[in-house]
């Protein structure tokens, strides 16, 4: 589930402050640390989830919903490679990090196509389905 999608459902508001915000994905969902979030708040504004109104955050729902739409794919290849690997999803989401760090500032589905095919999985079934 996206992170906006589960603090929404958390605090059951699509309005928030930014410090509310930040605070609810790190401390209460315990999703990424402070700094993450703060830079995920930044590029959710960048990108049209979140628009600024009247001092507030407001999530564009419409556009979470296509987003969502979008990872759903990134939720599937996670979870593929931690099948395949023997691992845990949040060990795959660190060494995907780490490709980000490797090859920069890729959309995150690159990254675990990547991250899979450089650890010896299987990602045929997902090739044709990568916006490339």
């Amino acid at each position: 589930m996206h992170p906006l999608k589960r603090a929404v459902d958390y605090k059951g508001s699509t309005e928030f402050t930014r410090a509310e915000l930040v605070g609810i994905l790190s401390f209460s969902l315990r999703i990424m640390g402070v700094k993450e979030a703060k830079e995920f708040v930044g590029k959710a504004i960048e990108s049209g989830l979140l628009v600024e109104r009247d001092g507030k955050l407001v999530v564009n729902e419409a556009a979470l919903e296509e987003k969502e739409s979008e990872g759903d794919l990134f939720e599937e290849m996670v979870s593929h490679i931690a099948t395949s690997l023997g691992w845990e999803r949040e060990d795959v989401i660190e060494g995907i990090k780490g490709m980000r760090e490797r090859y920069g500032d890729l959309d995150e589905k690159v990254l675990a196509y990547l991250f899979g095919m450089d650890r010896g999985v299987d990602m045929s079934r997902f090739r044709d389905r990568l916006d490339l």
